[in-house]
């Protein structure tokens, strides 16, 4: 028999940034099987317009944006879809007795997403991939509202800006590792927290040695054994690179030093991550492999979402394992704790060189081992740099750091 959760005396006002992506689409369902409880208010994608249309419309959706679109092309996404869904409701038609014309309120353009999470809503969900996420994060938190925060890289680049913006408890994390630490750190007050243990499940290319790494296709990179992600998560995964932002993230998200941050290799990712407390305990969150059980407890902080997600069957035999990292065949991660410990523009050159470069290996551009090195070798050239020096951050100093490492990667791409 299935708990008795309390339920809202209001379903929350949810605005999805990324909702073509994984993480969006999971929402989606989990918004979907739980109308209750949740109602979208506003949705916004990159370029993928026939899907963002047709989430729009099974939704109802009052506002819509797209990136990568004209308020045209969007319109017409809309009404096809509409059509195609519910003949004669869409914007402009409309039989008398049929359902009301489905007419939402459009943004598009490169300032869309920002413009949409600075609008009223209860829980805005990150769900866009990469820097771009940036301003969108800073836009929600500016306008009060709860951030579930799966852009991992907006809080990465944007460390100091991002932290003064947010008032405690409005960033919920939606990362797996660190939804997981935020449901173990229950277990305990701050001051007991020894260590944090992150887990990581060696991407696809678990055990090879940096010379076998040297022939990786696009094609294997992608093969992720647990997770279905974007092309840059998942390769990022294959290479570490994730796993190094997610050691960063959670430096910032819980004001533990780096030296107390652990990474170790658990292929299974049945657990998601650890927490080590003083008296010697550890508390670790497990479940399945799956990002459903996150992206619910980042919509419903601090409560739980009834069947979000299927738990592991505790009856059938299995076998979970646990090794160190190798930094010599992955050395993203170490790479990572160093920028991180530099704070400042550091996070957001790294972030940006590698984001190039993950580009250049499925351009056929640079080899798999030649992400990470073209990472290493921008980070080192960026000493030299005015900006590497920078303490009293600004939105303007993170957006220059972010182009000038975009553009060095490009140099050394080129």
């Amino acid at each position: 028999m299935t708990a008795a959760v309390p339920t809202p005396a209001s379903p929350r006002r949810v605005i999805l940034l990324g909702s073509t992506g994984s993480i969006g689409t999971q929402a989606i369902d989990l918004v979907q099987r739980n109308r209750d409880r949740f109602v979208v208010v506003g949705l916004s994608a990159g370029s993928n317009v026939q899907l963002l249309a047709e989430q729009a419309v099974a939704l109802r959706v009052p506002v819509v944006a797209a990136a990568g679109a004209t308020p045209d092309v969007l319109a017409a996404a809309i009404r096809q879809a509409a059509d195609r869904t519910e003949p004669g409701t869409a914007s402009g038609g409309g039989a008398p007795g049929s359902p009301a014309a489905y007419d939402p309120e459009l943004l598009t353009g490169p300032g869309a997403s920002a413009a949409l999470a600075a609008r009223r809503g209860d829980v805005v969900v990150n769900g866009i991939t990469g820097a771009i996420g940036l301003e969108p994060t800073l836009a929600a938190l500016r306008a009060g509202t709860t951030l579930a925060l799966a852009n991992k890289e907006s809080l990465i680049i944007g460390g100091p800006l991002v932290k003064a913006l947010a008032a405690p408890g409005q960033i919920v994390p939606v990362d797996s590792e660190h939804s997981a630490i935020a449901q173990c750190l229950r277990g305990g007050r701050p001051e007991e927290v020894r260590r944090l243990v992150v887990t990581a499940s060696g991407g696809p290319f678990r055990g090879r040695t940096r010379a076998e790494l040297a022939d990786v296709t696009p094609e294997q990179a992608l093969a992720h054994p647990n997770f279905a992600m974007g092309r840059v998560i998942t390769t990022n995964s294959a290479t570490l690179v994730n796993k190094g932002l997610e050691v960063i993230e959670a430096h910032l998200l819980f004001d533990i030093p780096f030296d107390r941050i652990d990474v170790v290799v658990h292929p299974q990712q049945m657990i998601h991550s650890m927490v080590e407390f003083v008296d010697g305990s550890t508390i670790a969150q497990a479940g399945p492999p799956r990002m459903l059980v996150p992206i619910a407890l980042g919509m419903s902080w601090p409560e739980r979402l009834a069947d979000a997600d299927v738990p592991v069957d505790w009856t059938q035999a299995q076998s979970w394992e646990f090794e160190p990292l190798d930094d010599e065949a992955f050395p993203a991660v170490a790479l990572a704790r160093r920028v991180g410990e530099a704070g400042g523009t550091w996070p957001a050159v790294y972030n940006a060189a590698n984001e190039v470069a993950v580009d250049a290996f499925h351009e056929g551009r640079v080899s798999f081992v030649g992400i990470v090195d073209t990472v290493a070798a921008v980070v080192d050239s960026y000493a030299a740099e005015p900006g590497s020096s920078v303490t009293d951050l600004t939105l303007d100093d993170v957006l220059a750091a972010d182009a000038w490492a975009r553009h060095a990667a490009r140099l050394r791409l080129s």
